[in-house]
């Protein structure tokens, strides 16, 4: 299993509305991101950056390669005006590497 780490940047107060939709993921993308075998996803919020960390564990590709299908094309629009995007309504993200481990 992969895993992958990476901060994500919100916009200014936008955090609750970014709750409240991923609260209400569509059923299709969740259901395509089990299907691309992402097994666990996490986000976290960090109120002092305003930046979220993201962790994947994947048996495939993880959920920022999906860029060429048409829910994450429309999902990276809907929620590119609480979040710092890329031309294409990706999220901008910064990889992270890991630095340990247990």
């Amino acid at each position: 299993m992969n895993q992958l780490a990476f901060k994500m940047y919100l916009k200014p107060n936008t955090i609750e509305e970014y709750q409240k939709r991923h609260d209400m993921i569509w059923p299709e993308l969740k259901q395509l991101l089990k299907d691309t075998g992402i097994g666990s996803y996490h986000i976290y919020h960090d109120p002092e950056t305003n930046c979220l960390f993201a962790f994947q564990q994947t048996d495939g590709r993880d959920s920022q390669s999906l860029g060429d299908n048409p829910i994450v094309k429309k999902w990276w629009k809907y929620m590119s005006d609480l979040m710092e995007t890329n031309e294409d309504h990706s999220p901008i993200q910064l990889d992270l590497a890991e630095v340990f481990s247990l």
